[in-house]
């Protein structure tokens, strides 16, 4: 199999992988803010609005791999990883108000059976999309590609991190755990946002 039928070949799945991650994302966003909302849990309903940044940072990507389209170009490349370093910036600063709120106003999130089972599924599903992009990224040399498989290797953590919190207040009532975590993530994904702002501005300059 030629180089170009290989690379036509891991251009389809990532955009397959993408869309995946958009169409399960959509979902995401609706069922938690919902169960969020009948919960009154702002864990939950954080944990949605999440989900719409990261349908963004998909959107980026497909559009940076789009057939018909250079995808070593290397203008291209620097504005997709911009606009995932914005994306991850957004996701990173809201996820740090929403946090710092909750542990000093010390909201308790409401208990939500479905939600812990959900995002208990979802935890599985980020992990595993995560590894199967950064696969796909590595065989590309897409860079724009690997940001967005750390964002949702980040949404797994989160996932991991806003099920750990909902369990914990549920049945030891320990309200701090869930902000606390996600205020641990926001961090992760502000750095990001910082590496990818600096990559698309060293990696194409010129020599």
């Amino acid at each position: 199999m030629t180089e170009p039928t290989i690379r036509a070949k891991l251009q389809r799945r990532a955009l397959r992988l993408e869309f995946a991650t958009i169409a399960w994302n959509v979902g995401e966003a609706v069922l938690t803010i919902s169960l969020g909302a009948v919960a009154a849990s702002l864990a939950l309903i954080g944990f949605g609005t999440v989900s719409i940044v990261e349908v963004f940072a998909s959107g980026v990507v497909v559009w940076h791999l789009l057939p018909g389209h250079e995808i070593d170009h290397p203008e291209r490349t620097r504005l997709a990883l911009r606009m995932t370093a914005a994306a991850f910036l957004i996701l990173g600063v809201a996820l740090a108000i929403g946090a710092v709120h909750d542990l000093t106003s010390g909201r308790r999130a409401g208990e939500s059976p479905w939600g812990i089972a959900y995002l208990a599924v979802t935890a599985i599903v980020m992990f595993g999309l995560a590894y199967v992009k950064r696969r796909t990224a590595n065989g590309l040399d897409s860079a724009p590609l690997h940001a967005e498989a750390t964002m949702t290797f980040l949404d797994g953590i989160l996932s991991t991190a806003t099920l750990a919190g909902l369990a914990l207040n549920a049945y030891l009532g320990w309200w701090w755990a869930d902000p606390a975590a996600a205020l641990v993530v926001a961090v992760a994904a502000i750095n990001e946002a910082r590496e990818n702002w600096a990559e698309a501005g060293e990696l194409f300059e010129p020599e």
